[in-house]
């Protein structure tokens, strides 16, 4: 079976720029293996996630996606490919503010042909992951995003990330505003549905008290070497 994945001998600076640059010799992540990035603000984690991807790519290394080599795609081909094999959770959400959670949830499908294909009934598939992550069908159906509650928002976020079941799901700092009760509760919610949709997990944070509840718990300070300078 294919490693989730496969980072080897990567370095990635930013074009023009000398404030900033990363060096990973090597990582890999497991197929169904739910892994912890620790880092503190500055440390390199949301390039590592936008590395892993294919939102931005490195000047050299090599970064394997489930067997697939990103850099040998051309970036439509990268776009389409993130689309039907990652969800990610965004840091801010990124949901569109005036539509329904709904229509946000199934956004992704329009996409990803695939995952729309194995999604079967959008509406459905996305009413069972908002009950299962504790959203109430009157809520999603008939309410916009703005007028839904952090909290809630971010559970929309998981059920896009989860629909139609993404053999990569990459969570970015998806805790940082919410208290220490519901971020626990959240990551409860979030575990049992990436397990449901036999899916690997990958979530930064800077809060090390998370770190428990994953198989493995990385602090890429430990993995990756971060040059910051001129700032």
């Amino acid at each position: 079976m294919n490693a989730a994945v496969k980072m080897t001998d990567v370095a990635f600076a930013w074009r023009g720029q000398t404030t900033f640059s990363l060096a990973l010799p090597d990582l890999t992540v497991a197929a169904g293996e739910k892994l912890f990035v620790l880092g503190e603000s500055g440390s390199g984690k949301s390039t590592l996630l936008s590395l892993m991807c294919g939102i931005t790519t490195p000047q050299s290394g090599k970064i394997e996606i489930d067997g697939t080599t990103l850099s040998d795609l051309r970036p439509a081909q990268r776009d389409r490919f993130r689309a039907e094999n990652i969800g990610v959770i965004f840091q801010m959400f990124n949901l569109l503010p005036y539509a329904s959670p709904i229509e946000n949830i199934v956004l992704p499908l329009a996409f990803a042909p695939n995952r729309a294909k194995q999604a079967g009934d959008q509406t459905a598939e996305a009413l069972r992951l908002t009950k299962a992550l504790g959203l109430p069908e009157t809520l999603v159906t008939r309410a916009r995003t703005t007028e839904l509650s952090i909290g809630q928002q971010q559970r929309v976020a998981a059920a896009r990330a989860l629909i139609g079941k993404p053999r990569l799901i990459i969570a970015d700092e998806p805790t940082s505003s919410l208290d220490a009760n519901t971020q626990e509760a959240f990551v409860d919610l979030l575990m049992e549905q990436t397990a449901a949709a036999d899916a690997s997990l990958i979530m930064v944070s800077h809060d090390a008290r998370l770190a428990d509840r994953f198989d493995r718990a990385l602090d890429l300070s430990e993995v990756a070497q971060v040059s910051r300078s001129g700032t």
